[in-house]
C-alpha cells in the first residue's frame, strides 16, 4: 500500500520536557508495552513514577531506566577545585566559565570549609587577595608588549583587536589564578549519571564538595528553582533519587584500602622520571589494572609502576585487585582503575589550567593523582620576553608560603591556593580515534599554548611507537602561532 503522508499515523512524535523521573517512567513503560507514547504519557499521569523507580531501578537494578530522564543543574559560586570534581563524569555534558576570555578577579574567592572560623581563614583570604592583585597586574603589564608584537591588521576592527589582545593576556595571567577562585557550571545529565555524581561527591576529600552533594539532594527533593515552567511547578524534580543517592562509602573505602596496601607493600625505588607526556602501551590487562590502582593512590609515574608490577606473580597482582574489591556488592560497577584494555595510555604532567581543558575529553578514561605542589609550576615564556617575570615569580612565592602554613592544619584546604601554573599528573586512556581527535583539535592555533604542546607531544609519542599509523595524525606544531586568531 502506498504511503499517504496526510492520513498515515505520525512516525515522529516530539515529547515536551517533563520531570526526569516521569519521563524515565514513561519511556520505560513505552518500551515494555504495545501502547503509543501518547497512551504511555497518559498512564504516567495517573500512576506513581516513584513506586516504579523504587521497584525497577533501585530494587531490581534496571539501571538503564534512569538514562531516560534528564535534568539541568547549575552550580554558581563554586571553586575551580569543586568544578573539577563535578565534571569528573564520563557521561557528562556541560559548560564552565572560561578562564581564557574573562576577568576572574570580578568573581569571589571560595573559602575552604576546613578553614572557616579558624585563624588560618585570614591567612587564606590575604593570600588569595594578593594573588588576584598579581593576576590583574600581570594582565595589565602584558597588554602593551602583546600589541607591539602583534600589530592590528588593516582589516581587523578595533574592538575585535582589543578583545583578542586581552584574551591573549589572560592566557598568561590565568597561570596565577588558583583553585579557590569562584566559577559557574551548567550541566545536563541523565538522572542515572546524577545519582553516580552525587554519591561520588558525597565522599570527596573537600568539605565544599561534600556540602554541594547535600545541596544536590535537596534540589532533587524540591521543585525546579527557575526556568520557563518553574513559576507554576509544584512537583519535586527527582524525589526518588533524593531518597537513595547516599554517599558512596564503598568507593572511598576501596581507595583507602589500596592506599594502605601500597604504603606497606609498594616501593619502586629510585627511577628516572619519564617525559611529561609519556605513552605507555600495557600488554596485559591484569598488569594494567593493578598498576592503575596503584597510580590512583600514589604519586609515581605510570610507566614506573607498570614496570614494577609486570615483574610480580599473578597472586600478588590479584592481591591489589582483591583489596580494592573487598566487600563489593554484586550490582556495583567496577571502579575507574579497572577500566583497562586501551592501547594508548598517556601519563601527562601539565599545569592545572591545561588539565582543566584536557579534562573535558569524555571519550577516554581518566585517573588523576592527588593535587600537589611537589611537581613545580609552569612558567610561560612570554613573561621574560615581555619583561614581567618578576610579578609572576613574586606571586607564586607568596602563595607557596601561605600554602605551607595552611597545609600544617589541612592538606585539602591548602589545595585551594594552588595556582593554575601548578603541575599535576593524570592518566588518559583512549583508542586511536580519540587520540586523533584530541591531537587534531587541541593542537590548533586557537588553543592555549600549554595544551597545544600536550597534543603535539601525544602525536610525537604515537609516531615513535607506530610510525605508519602515526602518519594519519594531523597536528599543528606549537611553534606555529597566530596570536590574533581566536
Amino acid at each position: 500500500m502506498p504511503h499517504d503522508a496526510k492520513s498515515a499515523h505520525r512516525r515522529v512524535v516530539v515529547v515536551a520536557p517533563m520531570p526526569p523521573e516521569k519521563s524515565a517512567y514513561a519511556l520505560a513503560r513505552y518500551s515494555r508495552s504495545p501502547d503509543s507514547i501518547t497512551d504511555s504519557l497518559a498512564w504516567v499521569k495517573d500512576h506513581s513514577a516513584a513506586r516504579f523507580l523504587d521497584s525497577f531501578y533501585f530494587q531490581y537494578g534496571h539501571a538503564s531506566i534512569a538514562d531516560l530522564g534528564h535534568c539541568i543543574f547549575c552550580f554558581e559560586g563554586i571553586s575551580e577545585l569543586a568544578a573539577i570534581e563535578i565534571e569528573d563524569e564520563q557521561l557528562w555534558d556541560g559548560q564552565a566559565k572560561s578562564s581564557r576570555y574573562q576577568d576572574f578577579s570580578k568573581g569571589s574567592v571560595i573559602v575552604p570549609d576546613e578553614l572557616r572560623g579558624s585563624p588560618l581563614e585570614g591567612v587564606y583570604a590575604a593570600a588569595a587577595a594578593d594573588q588576584l592583585r598579581a593576576y590583574l597586574e600581570l594582565h595589565a603589564a602584558l597588554i602593551e608588549p602583546l600589541r607591539e608584537a602583534n600589530p592590528k591588521p588593516e582589516g581587523m576592527k578595533a574592538g575585535a583587536y582589543r578583545r583578542t589582545i586581552e584574551a591573549r593576556a589572560f592566557d598568561v595571567a590565568r597561570y596565577l589564578l588558583f583553585a579557590g577562585i569562584s566559577t559557574n557550571i551548567g550541566q545536563v545529565t541523565s538522572i542515572r549519571t546524577l545519582e553516580k555524581q552525587m554519591r561520588k561527591l558525597g565522599v570527596s576529600d573537600y568539605g565544599e564538595v561534600r556540602s554541594l552533594a547535600e545541596e544536590m539532594h535537596e534540589a532533587c527533593a524540591a521543585p525546579p528553582a527557575c526556568g520557563l515552567e518553574a513559576d507554576g511547578a509544584v512537583e519535586p524534580l527527582a524525589p526518588t533519587l533524593a531518597k537513595y543517592a547516599d554517599p558512596d562509602t564503598s568507593q572511598l573505602r576501596a581507595r583507602e584500602r589500596v592506599a594502605a596496601w601500597a604504603s606497606q607493600n609498594f616501593n619502586p625505588g629510585s627511577y628516572a622520571t619519564p617525559r611529561d607526556v609519556d605513552l605507555v602501551q600495557p600488554g596485559d590487562a591484569l598488569d594494567e589494572s593493578a598498576a592503575s590502582w596503584l597510580y590512583a593512590v600514589t604519586d609515581h609515574p605510570f610507566r614506573v609502576i607498570l614496570d614494577a608490577v609486570s615483574g610480580w606473580s599473578a597472586a600478588r597482582k590479584m592481591e591489589v585487585l582483591d583489596t580494592a574489591l573487598e566487600g563489593r556488592h554484586s550490582r556495583d560497577e567496577l571502579m575507574q582503575p579497572f577500566r583497562s584494555g586501551y592501547r594508548y595510555v598517556f601519563d601527562v604532567v601539565c599545569d592545572i589550567g591545561a588539565y582543566r581543558d584536557m579534562h573535558r575529553h569524555r571519550r577516554c578514561q581518566q585517573i588523576r593523582q592527588a593535587f600537589t605542589d611537589r611537581l613545580g609550576c609552569e612558567r610561560p615564556e612570554l613573561l621574560d620576553e615581555a619583561g614581567v617575570g618578576e610579578i609572576f615569580d613574586r606571586a607564586l612565592a607568596a602563595a607557596a608560603e601561605a600554602r605551607a602554613a595552611i597545609r600544617a592544619a589541612s592538606e585539602p584546604a591548602s589545595h585551594y591556593l594552588l595556582p593554575f601554573a601548578a603541575r599535576c599528573r593524570s592518566l588518559f586512556k583512549m583508542d586511536f580515534a580519540e587520540a586523533e581527535y584530541i591531537i587534531r583539535v587541541r593542537s590548533g592555533v586557537k588553543g592555549h599554548i600549554s595544551y597545544r604542546r600536550i597534543a603535539w607531544e601525544m602525536r610525537e609519542r604515537i609516531l615513535e611507537a607506530e610510525p605508519d599509523l602515526g602518519r594519519l595524525l594531523h597536528a599543528t606544531p606549537p611553534w606555529v602561532q597566530d596570536a590574533l586568531t581566536r
